[in-house]
């Protein structure tokens, strides 16, 4: 009897470590993990940061955050405290901050329209499958479009 009542109290300690210090266990896991996933995080971002800089030089073309498209004319990327200076329209220079470019735009192959499929070199077919064709006519009648008398 006296040895059952030991392997219970045995039973009952070692289930109390864990009520006592299993909560505090689980948190500091969380902790650990919500430090090591933002040291990556921060560090992925600085990356993206250095290589976007590297590329702004003048003459790259850009979109800003507010949605305009223009031209790098002078960007310092070691300090980004000094605005960069962006050419919207040919002669029009917008002096923004530097971290308001968003990105790079590269320069994207034309995209065929929903509404039209290229079929051919010359003919282009809608949708609805009538054919539109871009070929010049041929002004010349024929021989079978020659009024009748």
């Amino acid at each position: 009897m006296l040895l059952l009542s030991q392997q219970n109290t045995q039973q009952a300690t070692g289930g109390n470590f864990f009520m006592d210090y299993g909560l505090l266990i689980l948190l500091a896991a969380l902790l650990v993990f919500m430090f090591v996933s933002s040291r990556r995080r921060t560090k992925k971002m600085k990356e993206q940061q250095e290589q976007k800089a590297q590329q702004m030089v003048p003459g790259v073309k850009v979109l800003l955050q507010g949605g305009l498209y223009g031209t790098i004319v002078e960007y310092d990327p070691t300090d980004l405290s000094k605005p960069a200076h962006v050419e919207l329209a040919p002669g029009m220079v917008v002096e923004v901050h530097s971290q308001a470019i968003l990105r790079i735009v590269e320069d994207e192959e034309p995209v065929v329209d929903e509404d039209e499929q290229v079929a051919g070199d010359d003919v282009i077919v809608s949708r609805d499958e009538t054919i539109l064709d871009s070929r010049p006519v041929d002004s010349t009648p024929d021989a079978d479009d020659k009024p009748k008398a």
